[in-house]
């Protein structure tokens, strides 16, 4: 019989609970997002990574940038891409500096669908959140999650 070693039997949980609050707060924002605007999560995600493209320097996203932000693979963004797109979401242009490239952005209907979709993502996320708060063994992950502030 092995002995398990607490810290780790430790870590392990606190990264099962982490998973689990994902979990449950991803299908919630999810059935939220699909049944009020027709978008998935990842759609939505996407949206809003390109929402925040500028023309600046380093404003445009590569798609290995793109897929690292929305945290899919570079081929499923790209079938996620040319989903939009062909909704009308996205469009796709060669960069001007270098033909190599291809940028992509979100068109007004993404946008408008973008800001339709942002008061139902924050709805859900925030329901969510109250939900597994009253889990005991999720709770400190929402603080965490709560207070958590993003470098600018």
């Amino acid at each position: 019989m092995t002995a398990t070693v607490p810290a780790l039997t430790a870590l392990a949980q606190g990264w099962c609970a982490l998973s689990l609050l994902h979990g449950r707060i991803e299908a919630h924002i999810e059935r939220a997002l699909q049944s009020g605007h027709d978008l998935s999560v990842r759609e939505y995600s996407l949206l809003d990574v390109l929402s925040r493209q500028h023309d600046g320097e380093g404003g445009h996203l590569q798609m290995k940038q793109v897929a690292d932000a929305v945290v899919l693979s570079q081929s499923a963004t790209t079938r996620l891409v040319t989903r939009l797109e062909d909704r009308g979401l996205l469009s796709r242009y060669l960069c001007p500096t270098d033909r190599r490239g291809i940028y992509t952005d979100v068109t007004e209907a993404g946008l408008n669908l973008l800001e339709e979709a942002r008061p139902t993502n924050d709805t859900a996320l925030r329901q969510a959140l109250d939900e597994a708060a009253k889990n005991p063994e999720l709770a400190p992950l929402v603080r965490a999650v709560e207070t958590l502030r993003v470098p600018a």
